[in-house]
């Protein structure tokens, strides 16, 4: 007679939860971009989302009025994610109008590109102050209470930058890079309180940014990347996504580098 096993009795296999409905989102710099494509991403899986923006607010409305469209709730606020203060005062305001937050996206991020030898420290200090502090500043607001209710999210959007390092961007590597040495060290001292930390690591993504590059730099980068395109920010907001559903929930401490095979490791 054979035995019967775990496995033989096991239930029927689901289709995974990648419903957000009942979450609630904020994704920093959410007008446009990365940060837009995230949130229309997250507000289609069912989620309320809370935009913050600095020099795009005037895109914002329009991204809170897709949402809405959605019949997603959704706000947007201006800050600077530089400033600790403006900080304090934006995270009330998202108290005052959502009550909690499940879901951070720390997508808000600049940068001052130079050579090392002509980079001054105003330019690492701007870069650092929002593209790394402000990460820690958004996260010291939201992330405990996520844990006293025992769920969250917490995505940080790093670059292929800080895993590779880029010429003319020593400050956004380094910020990017302590993105990730960041998002591991949370994912470790939350792992048992019911809150996952990841980040994402966009490679060269079809934005202002980009398209701001000479032609014959863009060839060249198309010809570093294996899948010979860049990347849309439609693609990051996937993966975004995915890290921010139920089905995600044994990933933590993880870094998803969503670049075309540009950056594959050993």
């Amino acid at each position: 007679m054979a035995s019967v096993t775990n496995e033989d009795t096991a239930a029927e296999p689901v289709a995974p939860n990648t419903s957000l409905t009942g979450r609630t989102a904020i994704v920093t710099g959410g007008s446009r971009g990365i940060g837009k494509a995230i949130a229309l991403r997250l507000a289609a899986a069912g989620a309320d989302v809370a935009l913050t923006c600095y020099t795009g607010c005037k895109f914002s409305e329009d991204v809170r009025q897709q949402i809405r469209d959605m019949n997603r709730r959704s706000e947007y606020y201006a800050h600077d994610v530089g400033d600790a203060a403006e900080i304090d005062r934006m995270a009330e305001e998202v108290m005052a109008d959502f009550d909690h937050v499940d879901i951070l996206v720390n997508n808000a991020g600049i940068n001052r590109d130079r050579s090392f030898k002509k980079m001054d420290r105003a330019m690492w200090d701007a870069v650092l102050a929002v593209d790394l502090t402000g990460v820690f500043e958004m996260t010291k607001r939201f992330i405990d209470p996520m844990a006293e209710r025992g769920w969250g999210r917490v995505i940080n959007i790093s670059s292929i930058v800080g895993e590779i390092g880029n010429f003319g961007q020593a400050n956004y590597a380094a910020a990017k890079a302590g993105v990730i040495g960041l998002t591991k060290t949370l994912a470790r001292e939350y792992a048992r309180k019911g809150v996952t930390v990841n980040a994402v690591a966009p490679g060269f993504i079809n934005t202002r940014m980009t398209q701001q590059m000479p032609e014959k730099a863009l060839a060249t980068v198309r010809e570093m990347i294996p899948m010979g395109r860049l990347g849309e920010p439609d693609e990051i907001a996937a993966g975004v996504t995915f890290l921010a559903t139920e089905a995600a929930s044994y990933i933590t401490g993880q870094v998803l580098s969503i670049n075309g095979g540009m950056s594959m490791g050993g």
